[in-house]
């Protein structure tokens, strides 16, 4: 690479490897005489620049020297290049095609097609070459790189987990039509076939499951789908008369055709959008321009959560105009109003929607519009609400969190969270279900009796039925790609196959299914899913396999009758060839030898030694000769070879709007289908939880609709059991909690003593038992919760400009303001991050609080012994508890120069009524490695506090 200077800027020009008479570089790279004289004429161009420039100055008439025309809208030479600089008339017709695109799609990276590659031009070309470690070029006036053709899904996924926007932009004539018509010495027309962001990546360009076949499964892994793919879009609403924020969003997931929606109050902290948002998982938000500082702040700390920038969350920020309501309606009206499709969402339901979800609405339709992925916004049946109160247990931002219900709080990773313990689940579109389980856990008794049967069943059809599931592709995202006719052929075959094969092996099971399961869910799942599947066995037949795999479009379908276009034109192809052949025979008749044939259609080969080579007609005009062979064609042969030409290409026109057509069909039943994978990941899920159920030591919980208590016996926590294995036993411990009885447990113990761990079992132990999973324990019955509720740890939220001792009594606020007697609140060490009397006073208060008025079954762990006196204040509903230890206390000399020991503990991880007095504190300071000086001075020191204590006392 070499710089060359100028006044006002500077240049990389690279050296490129161009086919040629080759001659060494000073970097000793080969470089061609013609890219020398490139790069001499840029050296002398800005010569003539700097002395034009410092003539002007000297007063020398003026004279201009570099041209105007900088290209502002691409930058494609680089702003700071000299070849932006250069007259537009210098410019190529297809860098003025690429500029005249790059205007119409200024926020996307634009992949041109040229032959038989994909090329980036300007700054496009420098940020692609950077993400994908590719070469980048000057060529001509422009940046530029390219990747081929066949892998251009691994790189637009490449550049789209970037967080860029990517489309790709096809050539829309074929040569052999374009040299018949009018503009045969015009530039090849292209046109943006497909736009890519992190949401969409729904389509045929960058779809990687056709390709597994093909033993591409290396290049794939790469570039796989994300287990969610939502796309959210927010709105806010302030009511000045109330005072209160309303916030609205509309979560789609376009790969899967999941619908999301929800409309509630939120607070200062924002702590409701915040939970919906991670329960939500989304890859995109769509939010608008004028966004509240305090929400923008909030998705980019969710954006910036991780440290790898492909899994960030890109923000996408849209015209506020487009959120106003008024706007969004007539979006709205307008889309709704001219559906017509069975199962489409109706105009007047959508009306009913709130006014903060159609602000949302408009926009995401405009938005999906761009992509062509809006259709899956009109199925009625796919949209959820979010949040429903008289359903399941809600789980907040703070309580996702702190229980590492999806994720654990280490590294941010699924391993060692609830729902790695959960999923053992076959199939992408189960593992997808398994979260939305876990996330929002919905009470459903049947499930438990379902994963009972599967467990204690001797019956094979269960088997048969878990063996169907194995090695299957995802099902959901092809028939949505189907669905919005993105699919490519070997996608729509494999996917079609599957649905095939799937419904009559399940057929062929009903006889079995019907007589050996009694469970009613099992039974309803697997005895309609078979009719559900129907359609496929049709679609399935019209399809040559052959052609399907290899993507032939030209002999895709088996049965052209009920394709007569391609019938028409396949008979015209066949004419052309009838015609040649017997032109063939004509001309081996003159030259009588007619077992001639041609060497291609439109060229025959005469050998040079055949002797009746000096009596070759006058039609036939030499081609072109070498020694052993002559190459002659005719007038007519040229004709016809041409002619065959644009029937071929016209046939692959005609067959690429017949399979569009025919993926159209697939939408009459893509509902059903959906219905029927559904099915299919509901017991997917059911076998997953049967493998959590044959652990050791795990029972079914009885779950009890109208009765508030948690009682569980021998209960373990159920991501720490696992991790530590056989050899090392987690040590089990008893809950007892009774919304009519003791509903409050104060724990109190040695720091790291596992009062913590405790805590999160029981919560995870309850969430656990509403999914309809069973439970690690010998005995546990839980009553329904409405919510579960954590205020544990100790962190600032810089985000938010709060203090940690600020974020904790946010935390504490909003459990105080939403918790109700049917939920769970778990409060760590509230009040700790203050001065040791006011962090008492408000812990106390607190816990008070819960006790006489909420009425909520309440852990609560502290090291305040004050607060253990109100285990006497209401002894019907209050006990003590501490995580027991041994302790070896070292002997106190009376002399009070005399070296004091600190305490060494052993841990017993066993919880046992009574309160605790003391924290032992010293002893994890050693653990910590503080060195043995500053403990003896710090024991000395706790020793000499505690006896003033005791004087006073």
């Amino acid at each position: 690479m070499r710089l060359i200077k100028s006044r006002t800027s500077v240049v990389s020009i690279p050296y490129s490897v161009i086919i040629g008479s080759q001659v060494e570089s000073p970097a000793g790279r080969q470089v061609t005489f013609t890219a020398l004289l490139e790069q001499l004429e840029l050296f002398f161009f800005f010569l003539q620049e700097f002395f034009m420039s410092k003539f002007a100055k000297s007063g020398g008439g003026g004279g201009g020297g570099g041209g105007g025309g900088k290209v502002s809208v691409l930058s494609l030479a680089s702003e700071s290049s000299a070849s932006s600089r250069r007259p537009k008339s210098t410019l190529t017709p297809l860098e003025q095609q690429v500029i005249q695109l790059k205007e119409q799609h200024k926020d996307a990276m634009l992949a041109v097609e040229c032959g038989y590659k994909f090329r980036f031009f300007g700054e496009d070309a420098e940020t692609a070459a950077k993400e994908l470690n590719i070469t980048c070029h000057l060529d001509h006036n422009f940046m530029t790189c390219s990747v081929p053709t066949h892998r251009l899904f691994v790189h637009v996924r490449r550049l789209v987990s970037q967080g860029h926007k990517v489309g790709v932009v096809k050539q829309t004539e074929t040569s052999a039509i374009k040299s018949s018509g009018s503009n045969r010495n015009t530039l090849f027309t292209r046109r943006l076939s497909a736009l890519y962001t992190k949401s969409t990546l729904v389509g045929e360009d960058v779809n990687p499951v056709a390709r597994l076949e093909d033993g591409d499964e290396a290049g794939c892994a790469d570039v796989s789908d994300p287990p969610e793919g939502f796309l959210l879009c927010i709105s806010e609403s302030w009511d000045k008369l109330k005072k209160q924020l309303t916030v609205g969003l509309v979560a789609v997931q376009p790969s899967t055709g999941d619908l999301l929606l929800d409309c509630f109050p939120d607070g200062p902290s924002h702590s409701e959008l915040e939970s919906r948002v991670l329960k939500i998982n989304p890859v995109e938000i769509l939010v608008p321009s004028d966004l509240s500082d305090q929400t923008h702040k909030l998705l980019l700390s969710i954006s910036n959560a991780s440290s790898q920038a492909d899994d960030r969350v890109r923000i996408e920020k849209r015209d506020s105009a487009q959120f106003e309501f008024s706007a969004a309606v007539v979006t709205v009206v307008r889309f709704f109003g001219h559906a017509q499709e069975e199962d489409s969402r109706s105009l007047s339901s959508v009306a009913s929607l709130e006014s903060p979800v159609v602000c949302c609405l408009g926009p995401l339709i405009q938005y999906l519009q761009e992509f062509n992925l809006e259709r899956v916004l009109r199925n009625e049946s796919s949209f959820q609400r979010l949040s429903c109160e008289s359903e399941g247990v809600t789980l907040n931002a703070t309580t996702l969190r702190n229980l590492e219900i999806l994720t654990n709080q280490t590294d941010g990773r699924v391993k060692g969270s609830l729902l790695w313990v959960l999923d053992h689940t076959r199939t992408a579109f189960g593992r997808r279900l398994m979260r939305k389980w876990v996330s929002r856990p919905l009470t459903d008794l049947q499930r438990q009796e379902a994963v009972q049967e599967i467990m204690e069943s001797d019956s094979l059809t269960l088997n048969s039925v878990r063996a169907l599931l194995s090695h299957l592709p995802d099902l959901e995202r092809g028939i949505c790609s189907i669905y919005h006719k993105k699919s490519s052929t070997q996608e729509f075959y494999l996917v079609s196959s599957c649905l095939s094969r799937l419904g009559l092996e399940l057929q062929s099971l009903l006889p079995a299914i019907r007589s050996q399961i009694s469970s009613p869910l099992l039974r309803s799942l697997l005895l309609d899913t078979p009719d559900l599947l129907a359609p496929a066995h049709g679609f399935l037949k019209v399809l040559n396999e052959k052609s399907a795999k290899s993507g032939n479009k030209t002999e895709l379908f088996s049965d052209l009758s009920g394709f007569p276009v391609l019938q028409e034109r396949t008979t015209q192809i066949q004419k052309v060839l009838r015609k040649i052949q017997d032109h063939r025979k004509d001309v081996g008749l003159v030259l009588k030898a007619p077992g001639f044939d041609y060497t291609t259609v439109s060229g025959q080969e005469v050998p040079t030694s055949h002797p009746p080579l000096v009596l070759i007609p006058s039609f036939l005009f030499s081609l072109c000769s070498t020694k052993a062979v002559s190459r002659y064609r005719s007038p007519l042969l040229v004709d016809c070879y041409k002619k065959l030409q644009q029937l071929r290409e016209q046939l692959l026109l005609d067959c690429q709007r017949e399979w569009t057509n025919f993926l159209d069909q697939f939408g009459a039943h893509y509902h059903t289908m959906k219905r029927a994978i559904g099915h299919l990941a509901t017991m997917d899920c059911l076998f997953s939880l049967t493998e959590v159920a044959k652990q050791g030591d795990y029972c079914r919980p009885e779950v009890c609709e109208n009765k508030q208590q948690i009682m569980i016996t021998n209960g373990r926590h159920p991501a720490i059991d696992l991790l530590m294995g056989e050899h090392n036993q987690y040590v089990p411990n008893h809950t007892k909690l009774q919304g009519d009885g003791r509903r409050t447990m104060i724990i109190t113990g040695p720091n790291m003593g596992g009062k913590s761990s405790y805590i999160r079992q029981v919560a995870l132990i309850c969430i656990m038992a509403q999914i309809g999973s069973y439970v690690p324990a010998s005995e546990a019955r839980v009553g329904l919760l409405d919510a579960i509720y954590t205020r544990m740890g100790a962190s600032d939220n810089i985000y938010k400009g709060r203090s940690t001792f600020m974020e904790e009594l946010k935390e504490a606020s909003e459990i105080i303001r939403q918790a109700t007697e049917r939920s769970l609140v778990i409060l760590d060490e509230l009040g700790r991050g203050t001065s040791t009397h006011d962090g008492i006073a408000i812990a106390y208060a607190t816990l008070e609080y819960f006790i006489r008025d909420v009425k909520s079954l309440t852990l609560f762990v502290t090291h305040y012994p004050p607060l253990c006196e109100l285990e006497q204040l209401h002894p019907e509903h209050v006990t003590n508890y501490h995580m027991a230890f041994l302790l070896n206390e070292p002997d106190v000399s009376s002399d009070t120069d005399e070296e004091v020991q600190p305490e060494f503990i052993t841990f017993l991880y066993q919880l046992t009524e009574g309160a605790a007095g003391r924290s032992y504190g010293l002893n994890v300071a050693r653990l910590a490695g503080i060195p043995e000086p500053i403990l003896h001075t710090s024991a000395h020191k706790a020793h000499e506090l505690e006896s003033m204590v005791n004087a006073r006392r």
